[in-house]
């Protein structure tokens, strides 16, 4: 056997194998037994055909295949060991010819990561700050939560709540029908149809209107820019009536709040904690993206391939929960498998790269998970789970599943430790800025 390595690329080695005669024949000959224990071939026994009929009877190339379907992958091994490469999973093999055999194989290597000078990243956090609009602006959203809705004899306006019945079709076949719907007129409302709201406006009670809409592009592709018939009916029209924003107001929303400045510092305190854990995650995900950037990573296609494939795996599981399919996602939106893949494929990649910078982090800064720390996430995880937490215990007890958390762990100390060096690095910086001054 003959091995050329031609080049090592984007951590992938490409190998040009070509195998001996004898290699050839003496895997012919292994074929030869195995097949001729299992194939009837009429005037012999079975196992007692000579190799030439069994060949005759099989066809020379399913003979060869099968000979090759061993032969191959035990070449592979061997052409590994010979030029010491470690393999992190299975190879791309291409037969490139079957006299003499010679196949190229395509190794996916281990990742390269070199880590950059991540004790110093210079990352900011973002000032917390709430302001009395948006402490305004959540307390006008809670009096329209609890508005009260009282019919009135004008004509319908923007804001208004209209009850209606609602015929429609789409070159013939039924689009929306519907007796006694409710439905807020909102001006820039893209629902059932972009204009459908507009249309409604200035109708009164008991008035009935036709009209025609354009479905827009992002319809599906049955209906996607045809023109939808409408014939609507307006049963009711009912008008927003707000509660007053005094002290009954805000004890209604809660006992606790016996004023209307109580209630408005209950909101600011929400919305300052809300903000805060915004901050926080922010703050991680610049820390995170400031180390990749200084790395320098290189790793094999096939890890972004089996990371697309999770991300489909979720995304079908998420559907499938939600009562729905891929299938109809894809056909909603009007994609194929190959665009759902080519979309994912730049978010794959930075999730390969981020895993494999953090992993790399936690190497450099040591970073352990003890098995007491997994029981006790596995402990927290079912601490809620009634009747079924026995159950759920020896779920997430296997060792796959101790493994995947341990990971969980692995990921989450690790980003926490690249915050304690970023906010080290920031403080540090603000020192020496005092000191020039």
């Amino acid at each position: 056997m003959k091995v050329t390595r031609e080049k090592i690329e984007n951590s992938q080695a490409f190998l040009t194998i070509e195998m001996e005669p004898a290699e050839v024949e003496k895997s012919l000959a292994e074929a030869y037994r195995r097949l001729v224990k299992k194939t009837n071939i009429p005037g012999f026994r079975k196992g007692k055909a000579p190799r030439e009929v069994l060949e005759r009877y099989l066809g020379k190339e399913s003979f060869m295949e099968d000979a090759l379907s061993h032969l191959v992958p035990q070449a592979y091994e061997q052409a590994l060991k010979e030029q010491q490469i470690e393999a992190i999973a299975q190879p791309h093999i291409e037969l490139i010819q079957t006299d003499p055999v010679i196949f190229k194989a395509t190794v996916p290597l281990m990742p390269v990561v070199k880590l950059g000078d991540y004790h110093h990243i210079q990352v900011a956090p973002e000032p917390v700050e709430v302001t009395d609009d948006r402490v305004d602006a959540v307390i006008e959203r809670l009096r329209h939560q609890n508005a009260t809705w009282e019919p009135v004899d004008r004509a319908a306006d923007f804001g208004d709540l209209v009850v209606l019945d609602i015929e429609s079709h789409v070159g013939g076949e039924p689009f929306i029908n519907q007796k006694g719907a409710q439905y807020q007129l909102v001006r820039d409302s893209t629902y059932p149809v972009p204009g459908f709201s507009h249309q409604l406006a200035g109708m009164k009670k008991g008035e009935e209107k036709e009209f025609k809409l354009q479905l827009p592009a992002d319809f599906p592709e049955k209906l996607r820019e045809k023109e939808a018939s409408f014939k609507v009916r307006v049963a009711e029209i009912k008008e927003e009536i707000l509660p007053e924003l005094n002290d009954e107001f805000a004890r209604q929303l809660g006992p606790e709040l016996k004023t209307v400045a109580a209630l408005k510092e209950e909101v600011a305190t929400n919305l300052k904690l809300r903000a805060e854990e915004k901050a926080r995650m922010d703050f991680e995900e610049k820390v995170i993206d400031a180390v990749v950037d200084q790395a320098q990573v290189e790793f094999p296609p096939i890890l972004v391939e089996a990371e697309i494939h999770r991300l489909i795996d979720e995304q079908s599981r998420r559907f499938q929960i939600q009562g729905g399919s891929l299938e109809e996602y894809l056909e909603s939106t009007n994609k194929t498998e190959e665009q759902l893949h080519e979309e994912l494929y730049p978010i794959a990649v930075r999730r390969v790269t981020r895993s494999l910078v953090l992993g790399k982090v936690a190497e450099e800064e040591k970073i352990e998970v003890e098995e007491s720390e997994i029981d006790a996430e596995i402990e927290n995880m079912v601490s809620n789970a009634g009747e079924n937490k026995e159950a759920l215990w020896r779920a997430l007890g296997s060792p796959r599943s101790r493994e995947s958390i341990r990971q969980i762990l692995l990921t989450r100390k690790t980003i926490n430790r690249l915050v304690e060096i970023a906010k080290d690095a920031n403080m540090h910086a603000g020192a020496r800025k005092e000191e020039e001054k």
